[in-house]
């Protein structure tokens, strides 16, 4: 992948160490420690809307009409490593989140941009338009400072506030959780998925090809990006929670839980046909209960598996390929709502690396 157009170009190789890991190194639980190398890294913006108001600007009235505002577009940060591997990474944050998620974990360890950086994948971290830094939106709100963390807590099934699930994933020092808490970020105007997917694809459109990886929120809107745009080659999303597409005819009844009912999205069948000619995988933790609960942070995501799992089926059935993993089933238990920033976060992206691998994603240039 050619990125010199693409950003700021490193014109002296910026040595912060080397780390080349081999397919067969990432088929056992690592953490790598040792130095990386950086071939470029830069950050720029994509995407987006102009408006402009009423009127002629007077450069001695700066109150003055005629002016514009640059705005819904995303922001991404990049890296690239030596000797890179044919297809990036592009890592979609979920709701109340923004690029941070990818990077150091809540207790302070190396988070999946790093983990990747190391096994030789370019990474772009977004943030979504009128979020983080790509906060300059075209459309206004008002941003709300009500306490609202132990309700994050118990729907990212970190535990029930204010006990942790026994065996979680998830470091309980002081400290982790005050970053953990302080890693959320509003949102500066509505969201709205076609603006956010439209800003996606034009990332891809940027860049060229690439897989997708999302979380939770930013799952079905990654849907819909990967239907506008075929240079996403793959999706793995961790935890999507809402924007199940179906085809129109074909959508399945919504499903009731103690956190609301979850309906599904119908959309044409020639859209949807789309999504079946990429490898699809999504990633489901711990804690998700069998039965309904009245407890709202469990019970939700009960309806949201299972809703994915007939999403998946409904690929298949067209011919695509797509699968869910509830990690418990597969012998991987603690795991929150953020697999990827867990304390087993190493292990989680050897199984993504393994899905990389199966499916020929992971080809050096």
């Amino acid at each position: 992948m050619n990125t010199k157009r693409y950003g700021v170009r490193m014109f002296a190789v910026f040595i912060l160490g080397v780390a080349a890991v081999s397919r067969a190194a990432v088929s056992a639980p690592t953490t790598q420690t040792g130095p990386l190398m950086i071939q470029e890294q830069g950050s720029f913006a994509v995407g987006g809307a102009v408006i402009q108001s009423a009127g002629v600007f007077d450069a001695l009235d700066p109150s003055s009409g005629g002016q514009t505002l640059h705005g819904d577009h995303a922001r991404v940060f990049y890296q690239v490593p030596v000797n890179a591997r044919k297809l990036p990474l592009v890592m979609w944050h979920g709701f109340g989140q923004f690029s941070k998620t990818w990077e150091t974990t809540p207790d302070g360890r190396e988070g999946y941009q790093n983990i990747f950086l190391r096994r030789r994948f370019a990474t772009y971290l977004i943030d979504q338009p009128r979020r983080g830094a790509a906060g300059r939106g075209t459309v206004g709100m008002t941003v709300n400072a009500a306490p609202d963390e132990q309700r994050w807590f118990n729907t990212f099934r970190v535990g029930v506030w204010p006990g942790y699930f026994p065996g979680v994933q998830f470091s309980r020092s002081r400290e982790a959780l005050e970053q953990y808490f302080r890693s959320m970020t509003p949102d500066t105007g509505p969201i709205d998925a076609g603006v956010a997917s439209d800003a996606v694809s034009a990332l891809f459109d940027k860049i060229g090809p690439g897989i997708l990886v999302t979380h939770s929120h930013s799952g079905g809107m990654g849907w819909l990006a990967a239907i506008k745009n075929a240079r996403i080659r793959a999706i793995v999303s961790y935890e999507p929670g809402s924007g199940f597409v179906f085809p129109e005819g074909e959508t399945p009844p919504g499903m009731a839980s103690s956190a609301g009912t979850l309906e599904p999205v119908a959309i044409p069948r020639s859209e949807f046909a789309r999504l079946a000619k990429i490898p699809i995988i999504l990633y489901y933790g711990d804690f998700i209960p069998e039965t309904p609960v009245a407890n709202p942070g469990q019970d939700g995501w009960r309806v949201r598996l299972a809703m994915a799992k007939l999403w998946v089926e409904a690929i298949n059935r067209h011919g695509g390929d797509a699968k869910v993993v509830h990690l418990p089933e597969i012998g991987i238990r603690g795991n929150t709502h953020f697999p990827f920033s867990d304390l087993n976060n190493a292990r989680i992206a050897d199984l993504m690396s393994g899905f990389l691998a199966e499916k020929h994603l992971d080809q050096s240039p």
